[in-house]
C-alpha cells in the first residue's frame, strides 16, 4: 500500500525525524489558510499524488508570497498531472501540500528496501539526491552506497557512519546524519514498510539534515497491525479494479495486455502468464482467486476480467487440489451464466475429479473452449483473438 507525501512525513516526524512544517489542503482556500499559519517567506506548493517526478510535470512550485500559493493551489486542483511514473493518462490531483521553504546546501538520497537477492533489509544513499535512483544506478551505480543489515543485530552505528562519511558530511553533519539514518530504519520495521525513500535528503545552510521529500510504501499482508495506517489509504489514487478485488479477497493486478487470467495459485498464475507471452499473447491481468475458490469469488472475478475494456479473451487455469474439478467447473459456469461474457474463453481444468468438471463444461450448453493441457490453453486463446 502506498500513501501520500504528507502523511510519510507525518510518520517519520514521529520517530524523530526532521522535516519541514506543513500542512495538507483541498482547496484553495485552505492552501491560503495554512500559508498564513505556516507564517514562512517562501513557500512550496506540491501536487500530492501516489507517483514520482511531480516537478517536471508542473506539480511542484516554489513561491514566494500567500497570493502565489492561492493561484498556484487554483492551478493544481483538479489538473491532470502527467510524470513518467503515472502514464500517459495522467492522475487528477485532488489534494496539494504547502510547505515552508529551506536553505538548501546540498541534495543528498538516502532509501531503504528488502534486497530480495541477499533477504536483507538494506539501506541505500547517494550524493545524486533530486535525481531518479534508477538513472543513478544505470549511468553511474558507484555512486550507490549499500548497507545490509543483519536482522539479528539491526542497523549498527558503524554503518550509519559509513553511509554519512560516503556521502561527504562533515562535523555535526555526521552525528545528524546517522541519527537521521537510525531513525528512519525504526521506522522501516516499525511500520513493516516495503520501501522509504527520501529524495531528496537535504542537508541545510544552518547544518541540519533533513528529509525535503518522503515516500512510504507498506507491505499489504501487514497492514492488520497498523490499522492507523491502513487509515491513510486513498482509494483514489488505485485502480478501480484492483481496488474492488481486494474487497472479494482476490489478488489482482491490471497489466498491458489483451488476455484476462482467472487462475488459484500465485505460481501457476505467473506460470500462465509465461506461457502466453511464449505463445504469442499478452496477459491482461494477473489475477490468483485462490485455492478455497467459490462460485461467488470466480463470478466477481470474471467480472473484473471483463470490465478491462482491452480484453480480448479469457483463459481461466484452475488446478483442482484443495477444491475439486467438478465445483470450480459448476463456479465456472455459474458464473458465465451471470456474467456477459462476449469474448472467447477458454478453461483448462486438471486435478481432483477433472473429468467431472469437464464434463459438466461441456453439457453447459456455453460457448466455453475446453482445454488439455496448459499449453493447449495458452495455444488456443491465443489463437482465438488472431
Amino acid at each position: 500500500m502506498n500513501i501520500h507525501e504528507y502523511q510519510a512525513k507525518k510518520i517519520l516526524a514521529g520517530f524523530g525525524i526532521k522535516v519541514p512544517r506543513g500542512q495538507v489542503a483541498y482547496t484553495p482556500a485552505e492552501a491560503e489558510t495554512g500559508a498564513k499559519e505556516l507564517g514562512s517567506a517562501v513557500f512550496v506548493v506540491k501536487s500530492q499524488i501516489h507517483a514520482g517526478g511531480r516537478g517536471k510535470g508542473g506539480g511542484v512550485k516554489v513561491v514566494k508570497s500567500i497570493d502565489e500559493v492561492r493561484e498556484e493551489a487554483k492551478r493544481m486542483l483538479g489538473m491532470t498531472l502527467i510524470t513518467k511514473q503515472t502514464g500517459p493518462q495522467g492522475k487528477e490531483v485532488k489534494r496539494i501540500y504547502v510547505e515552508e521553504g529551506c536553505n538548501i546546501a546540498r541534495e543528498l538520497y538516502l532509501g531503504m528496501v528488502i534486497d530480495r537477492a541477499t533477504g536483507r533489509v538494506t539501506m541505500m544513499a547517494s550524493t545524486e539526491g533530486g535525481m531518479e535512483i534508477e538513472e543513478v544506478a544505470a549511468r553511474t551505480p558507484e555512486k550507490i552506497l549499500k548497507e545490509a543489515i543483519d536482522p539479528a543485530v539491526g542497523f549498527q552505528a558503524f554503518q550509519a557512519r559509513n553511509l554519512a562519511f560516503g556521502l561527504g558530511l562533515e562535523g555535526g553533519q555526521v552525528g545528524k546524519g546517522v541519527q537521521f539514518m537510525t531513525a528512519l530504519y525504526n521506522a522501516f520495521i516499525s511500520t513493516d514498510a516495503s520501501l522509504v525513500e527520501i529524495n531528496p535528503l537535504v542537508v541545510t545552510k544552518e547544518g541540519d539534515v533533513m528529509a525535503l521529500d518522503a515516500k512510504m510504501n507498506f507491505d499489504g499482508n501487514a497492514l492488520y497491525r497498523h490499522k492507523d495506517i491502513l487509515e491513510l489509504r486513498d482509494l483514489d489514487e488505485e485502480n478501480p479494479r484492483e481496488v474492488a478485488a481486494s474487497k472479494h479477497d482476490l489478488n489482482y493486478i491490471s497489466l498491458d495486455g489483451s488476455i484476462g487470467c482467472m487462475v488459484n495459485g500465485a505460481g501457476l498464475a505467473m506460470a500462465t502468464m509465461d506461457i502466453i507471452k511464449i505463445k504469442g499473447g499478452s496477459p491482461a491481468n494477473f489475477l490468483d482467486v485462490g485455492g478455497g475458490a467459490t462460485t461467488e469469488s470466480v463470478t466477481a472475478a470474471l467480472q473484473l476480467i471483463l470490465s478491462d475494456p482491452n480484453v480480448k479473451a479469457v483463459l481461466i487455469n484452475i488446478f483442482g487440489g484443495i477444491m475439486r474439478c467438478d465445483v470450480i467447473a459448476d463456479g465456472v459456469v455459474a458464473a458465465a451464466r451471470q456474467v456477459d461474457v462476449k469474448v472467447p474463453l477458454v478453461v483448462r481444468l486438471e486435478g481432483t475429479n477433472v473429468d467431472r468438471g469437464k464434463e459438466i463444461l461441456r453439457q453447459s450448453g456455453l460457448a466455453i473452449i475446453p482445454a488439455d493441457d496448459l499449453d493447449d490453453a495458452a495455444t488456443k486463446v491465443v489463437a482465438s483473438i488472431q
